[in-house]
C-alpha cells in the first residue's frame, strides 16, 4: 500500500511538476495512470515556462541512432546526455490529453533556432507510430509539416513512400519520400555534404548536421 502510494504521489507530467514548484531541469520520475507506470524523464522546467518533457537529445554523437524498430519502441541512451525515451513510451504519455511539441536547435557557429507546434501526438504501434504535427510558430522554419500523418520507419521496417529512405537517409524518422527533417540522422559534425545528416531543411538544408538538437512536449 505505501509503494502504490508513493507512485500515485508522482506528479504525472513535467509540467505537473513545474507547476507545484520543481522548477530546477533534471531527471524526474512521473507516473501515467495509462499504463499505470512511473517513468524516470528529463524535465526542462526553463525554457519557455518549463514544463517540457523531453524525448530526444543529440550533442556529440556518443550515441548510436541508426537503429531498428525493436529498439525505436524503447527507451535507449542516456537521459543526461544523448537519448531516445522510446515509442512506446511516447504514445502512452501523449494518449491522454492535448499536447505541443517544442524543437530546439543549435549549428556550429553557436546559432539557437526552434520550431514550435500547437499539436502533436504519435500514433500506436499498429498504427506504425504515425506522427500527427501542425500549428507552427517560432523561428527555424517550418520543417515537419511534410512528415505530418506519417507513419515511422527505421532501417528494417521502412514505411515511407518508397520503401527505402530510413537507409538512405541513415536514420529513423516519419519519411515521406524522403524529408524535409531527419533529426534521428547522422550527427556528423557539422558536415554539410551529406542527405545522412541530422539535419533541418529551413535551417541550412537537408545535407548539415545539427550540433544540437532537443525534442520536447508539454500538455496544452
Amino acid at each position: 500500500m505505501e509503494r502504490l502510494m508513493e507512485v500515485h504521489s508522482l506528479p504525472k507530467s513535467c509540467r505537473e511538476a513545474f507547476l507545484s514548484g520543481q522548477n530546477r531541469s533534471g531527471l524526474y520520475n512521473i507516473y501515467n495512470p495509462r499504463n499505470r507506470q512511473y517513468l524516470e524523464v528529463y524535465c526542462d522546467q526553463t525554457t519557455d515556462d518549463g514544463g517540457w518533457l523531453v524525448f530526444q537529445r543529440r550533442t556529440d554523437g556518443s550515441e548510436n541512432f541508426y537503429r531498428t524498430w525493436e529498439d525505436y519502441k524503447e527507451k535507449f541512451g542516456n537521459l543526461t546526455n544523448e537519448f531516445w525515451l522510446g515509442m512506446e513510451h511516447l504514445h502512452a504519455l501523449l494518449a491522454i490529453g492535448s499536447y505541443e511539441l517544442r524543437i530546439e536547435l543549435k549549428d556550429c557557429a553557436n546559432v539557437r533556432k526552434y520550431a514550435k507546434y500547437s499539436v502533436f501526438s504519435i500514433g500506436s504501434e499498429q498504427q506504425m507510430y504515425k506522427l500527427t504535427v501542425s500549428g507552427y510558430s517560432g523561428n527555424a522554419g517550418d520543417s515537419m509539416a511534410y512528415h505530418n500523418n506519417r507513419p515511422f520507419s527505421t532501417k528494417d521496417n521502412d514505411n515511407s513512400a518508397t520503401g527505402r529512405c530510413a537507409m538512405t537517409a541513415h536514420g529513423a524518422w516519419w519519411y515521406q519520400r524522403c524529408y524535409d527533417s531527419n533529426l534521428n540522422g547522422a550527427y556528423l559534425n557539422c558536415q554539410t555534404t551529406t542527405d545522412r545528416a541530422a539535419s533541418w531543411n529551413t535551417f541550412h538544408g537537408t545535407k548539415y548536421s545539427q550540433e544540437f538538437i532537443e525534442m520536447k512536449f508539454r500538455p496544452i
